[in-house]
């Protein structure tokens, strides 16, 4: 991504690819990649480090599902990917 996305285009994105994720994650943390491809997760750090790892960084908003912020972003942990999921929602 070569320049800095508004809020109104990542909210955009959401409504797109992330809503329709509210009735079966609502609370979890949604990584959206620009072109549609989410990954889901419990884990705030988890649902990054993998979304930097398959998308790249800046390429990609992150929600916590059903909310319009995200509780806190921590730095510097190890993970598991047994409670992460990737998945295109259309």
């Amino acid at each position: 991504m070569s320049e800095a996305m508004t809020v109104k285009e990542a909210d955009a994105i959401y409504e797109r690819h992330g809503k329709n994720l509210e009735k079966d994650h609502l609370g979890e943390y949604a990584a959206i990649s620009l072109d549609g491809w989410v990954i889901v997760g419990k884990n705030d750090i988890e649902v990054v480090d993998q979304a930097i790892e398959e998308f790249g960084r800046g390429n990609f908003v992150l929600y916590r599902v059903g909310y319009k912020y995200v509780d806190k972003i921590r730095q510097g942990t190890c993970w598991s990917a047994a409670n992460i999921h990737i998945s295109k929602f259309e």
